[in-house]
């Protein structure tokens, strides 16, 4: 999965959803790479946090290289969640990345690492606090309005990070894969002065539009077999 999205990128991982009519699952926005410039491609590996590292550990227990661990604190802002120990098992379980709605700590030693960790920030907190474990916290986790499980894939990048259900993937990404030739091409003309209004006939769109209001720029750019937007 990761060969396959890496010539790709989340946004156009978006697009391809709104196209197939895939539920779009994105991470708030504000989640970033604790090491600038990596990605993430893989099975969700969810796990709930309730202020103790003992469900990471089993989690990791269950886990399939290339695996990606999904963790839910919450979006809490007042502990980080995770740091180098926990990074370095991941590591040696075959997990290829953590992403965590919450933030992390030991950052000089997570970069130093060097495995794929993309969360809300840092923070020198760690938890305080213990509660009570639910039966559902190595089965799904929340990223924001969203619930992830094992049958779905994450992508992060510099853009983000998507969920997306483990059964599309495939369509998903060849999708994706006409979208970045079209914006290529798209691109190119640009450069060579033919501009993205010529491209997409923007002022038969205005016509059209005029005529009937009803008539959307996504439409259009469907119909001329444009890119753009998905």
């Amino acid at each position: 999965m990761y060969e396959a999205f890496e010539e790709l990128s989340t946004p156009l991982v978006a697009d391809a959803c709104v196209r197939l009519g895939v539920p779009l699952r994105a991470a708030p926005a504000g989640i970033g790479a604790v090491v600038e410039g990596t990605r993430l491609a893989g099975r969700a590996l969810p796990a709930r946090h309730y202020g103790s590292v003992d469900v990471f550990l089993e989690a990791y227990a269950s886990a399939r290289p290339g695996d990606v661990l999904v963790i839910d604190n919450g979006g809490r802002t007042d502990e980080a969640c995770i740091g180098d120990l926990t990074v370095l098992e991941a590591r040696a379980a075959g997990v290829a990345g953590l992403v965590v709605w919450g933030l992390h700590r030991d950052t000089p030693e997570l970069v130093e690492i060097g495995l794929p960790v993309f969360s809300y920030g840092a923070c020198p907190a760690g938890p305080v606090r213990v509660d009570p474990r639910e039966p559902e916290a190595l089965t799904t986790a929340r990223f924001g309005g969203h619930a992830v499980d094992a049958a779905d894939a994450v992508f992060a990048d510099a853009d983000g990070v998507l969920f997306v259900a483990a059964d599309r993937v495939p369509e998903v990404l060849e999708t994706a894969r006409g979208i970045h030739r079209t914006e290529r091409e798209q691109a190119r003309l640009i450069r060579a002065g033919r501009t993205l209004r010529d491209q997409t006939d923007f002022t038969g769109y205005l016509e059209r539009r005029a005529a009937d209001p009803s008539y959307t720029f996504r439409a259009h750019l469907r119909r001329i077999g444009g890119a753009i937007e998905e």
